[in-house]
């Protein structure tokens, strides 16, 4: 069997070696042995599987999700933005971020919509999160498995494990947004049924 080495793969692939390292780490390429000296040796079979892999994944594309709970925290929808692309950058992927501003309880977020509906297209390869609960705050293994279904993996960079009450006390927050959306649409209807029905233009 003919083996390459790290240098002769990063070549044939059209990557970094830093982003060989990488794969390696995540099990994605992994080399077939290494000598004494540290220098990494890949087998022409896996480093042919891999660019078969590759190439029927060619129209796929990394997507980053980033949600905020409200306007206000726009700065740190920003923050979560940068975090992600600067990881992103690294895999030498093709990627996109999607971005969300609502409750982690609500489901008709056109961001998420926007997600399903791209991993029910097969246009994603892998879904990108900082944070699990970002994506969704209940439900997140009903949407892990739906990707499953279609050969999509969904990373959650920091596994940050949360207290009981740190847990507690975003659910609240989650839901008294979710509340305040629901309260202003209603708010919203109301003042149009009165403009309909005394002719004045009291949502404008």
């Amino acid at each position: 069997m003919k083996y390459y080495s790290a240098k002769t793969v990063t070549q044939i692939l059209g990557v970094t070696a830093q982003t060989l390292r990488n794969w390696d780490k995540e099990g994605k390429l992994k080399p077939a042995y290494t000598k004494s000296n540290g220098y990494r040796y890949y087998s022409e079979e896996d480093v042919l599987s891999y660019t078969k892999e590759r190439d029927t994944k060619k129209e796929r594309k990394l997507v980053g999700y980033v949600r905020v709970s409200s306007k206000k925290q726009e700065d740190d929808l920003n923050r979560q933005k940068e975090n992600l692309e600067s990881y992103l950058k690294q895999t030498n992927q093709e990627y996109e971020i999607v971005s969300d501003i609502g409750s982690g309880i609500d489901y008709t977020k056109p961001g998420l919509r926007k997600l399903i509906e791209k991993i029910n297209k097969k246009e994603v390869d892998e879904i990108v999160v900082l944070y699990k609960d970002r994506l969704l705050r209940y439900g997140f293994e009903l949407i892990e498995y739906f990707a499953s279904l279609n050969n999509v993996k969904i990373k959650v960079l920091d596994k940050t494990n949360k207290t009981k009450d740190e847990e507690l006390v975003e659910d609240i927050n989650e839901v008294i947004v979710t509340e305040n959306e629901k309260a202003k649409d209603v708010e919203v209807l109301a003042l149009y049924d009165i403009s309909v029905s005394d002719g004045t233009n009291a949502v404008e």
